[in-house]
């Protein structure tokens, strides 16, 4: 079985009204996908699923060939073993044994992680859940129990699909960076020892660029597909003084997870960088830059007229809202150059930020500090919502708003910070469809920490608590095991 996928790059010269729409899909290695009249192959049902994957709950062109692959993959092991894709239950269940087993302990190449291997498995239950409303399958290799997910005193009825794997708790796998290692960070993409002196012993480049894009990063929780695809005439501008309340950050829905719009934020310092970024190097490597997007791209898309909502390209009026990143990185500048906020020495799209990140992790452990952690892009995020979340519990924002209160600026975001819940206001500046995403989300991150400090330092603020008696009480509560059972 052969995976393939179209795309629709160049479409202008096929003698066709409208551009069709990429989409992975697979072949049987006969290169047919029927036999006559009989019932169609399964690599044809599989097709017809994974071209309803846009509408079903998978916009993403990245997760299309992810879903073909797995599926693809299953078949081709049940074929090896004699098991049909639509076989019965019993045949279909002894399937799955099986490759549960080649997939944990089979060849080192073969095998699967337990996040990975549910992330077939979810794939997989999809795939079967529609094969058989459709009447192509009828039954399913899995065996699910029933639980009850409940959020807010509401409960709901959820099914849990019994393959999956166990796997460590979330909190141990998902990281961010403590306010030290952060620090190490920007400095190391800046050149900086700890200390903040210059590192004699590294001699990189862009050094401008990386840091400003990585404190747009750590500054507004974007992902790295984000940040990557932003333009430079969709940064804030910046404000006339220096302010202690976050600037709204619009986040265009062209690039979003979802597609969907919404509004983060960004400190000032770090908005200050990047403005000095576009002022100052980015300028000087675009301006008259020869760069053109490569053929297998597609054709240059030519920027004339830009403003802060749009641009004519090839001649016609377009929003940057509108753009998705495969044509954002064929954006040619007025002045010469890519249209990404982020540029290399030629002037074309710098897009290798796991790179950077990773590399400058690496000399920061090698050089300075043995215990810095891995850092890709992602890690950034999870670092935002912790800083930001730290300062909502606490009250950090609260005060700021109150000085801009005081000055009679900025009236919807004051508003916004003094009366919104924590959740709610990190639900939208990460771009979550629900609250309940978000408490999922801080799950995987170890919370406990900020809401410890925020009720300590209160606590003590108020005079309601008292570190000594606290101290004195809790050993009392160990002090004498003979004593009556606690």
């Amino acid at each position: 079985m052969i995976l393939s996928y179209f795309t629709s790059a160049g479409w202008q010269s096929w003698d066709v009204e409208h551009r069709p729409v990429g989409m992975a899909f697979l072949v049987d290695e006969d290169l047919l996908f029927e036999d006559g009249p009989a019932a169609p192959r399964p690599a044809s049902v599989i097709n017809l699923w994974l071209r309803l994957l846009p509408v079903s709950g998978a916009p993403a062109p990245s997760s299309w060939e992810n879903y073909a692959r797995a599926v693809k993959e299953w078949t081709e092991f049940l074929a090896e073993h004699g098991v049909a894709l639509f076989d019965s239950r019993d045949r279909l269940k002894a399937g799955l044994s099986r490759y549960a087993e080649h997939r944990a302990a089979g060849p080192v190449r073969e095998r699967f992680a337990a996040t990975t291997w549910g992330q077939h498995m979810s794939i997989l239950s999809l795939f079967y859940r529609w094969a058989m409303e459709e009447g192509y399958a009828a039954a399913e290799p899995f065996t699910y129990r029933t639980a009850r997910a409940v959020f807010a005193g509401t409960g709901r009825e959820v099914r849990v699909n019994l393959a999956v794997r166990r796997t460590p708790k979330p909190h141990v796998t998902v990281k961010y960076l403590e306010p030290e290692f952060t620090d190490l960070l920007r400095k190391g993409l800046r050149g900086l020892a700890p200390d903040g002196t210059r590192d004699t012993g590294y001699s990189g480049r862009e050094m401008t660029r990386n840091a400003a894009v990585g404190d747009l990063a750590l500054a507004t929780g974007l992902r790295l597909g984000e940040f990557t695809h932003l333009l430079p005439w969709e940064i804030p501008a910046l404000p006339p003084a220096p302010t202690v309340v976050p600037i709204p950050f619009p986040v265009p829905g062209g690039i979003t997870k979802g597609r969907k719009f919404r509004t983060t934020w960004i400190s000032f310092d770090a908005l200050a960088g990047l403005h000095n970024y576009l002022q100052l190097d980015r300028a000087a490597v675009t301006d008259g830059s020869v760069w053109r997007p490569p053929r297998r791209w597609g054709e240059p898309l030519h920027v004339t007229d830009p403003d802060g909502r749009g641009g004519r390209i090839n001649g016609v009026r377009r929003s940057w809202a509108s753009l998705t990143p495969a044509e954002r990185r064929r954006l040619v500048a007025p002045e010469g150059g890519s249209c990404l906020l982020a540029v290399k020495g030629d002037g074309g799209p710098f897009t290798a930020w796991a790179t950077v990140f990773e590399r400058t992790a690496d000399r920061i452990r090698a050089r300075f500090e043995p215990r810095f952690p891995h850092v890709h892009p992602h890690r950034l995020r999870h670092s935002f919502s912790m800083q930001t979340l730290e300062y909502l519990v606490t009250g950090y924002y609260r005060q700021a708003a109150k000085l801009v209160r005081d000055t009679d600026s900025d009236a919807a975001l004051v508003f916004y910070l003094t009366k919104a819940d924590p959740l709610l206001v990190l639900r939208d500046l990460l771009g979550h469809s629900s609250v309940l995403t978000t408490e999922k989300y801080l799950k995987r991150l170890d919370t406990t920490r900020i809401y410890r400090q925020a009720y300590e330092t209160a606590g003590t603020a108020a005079g309601l608590t008292d570190d000594t008696a606290a101290q004195r009480e809790a050993d009392a509560e160990f002090g004498d095991d003979t004593n009556e059972e606690l």
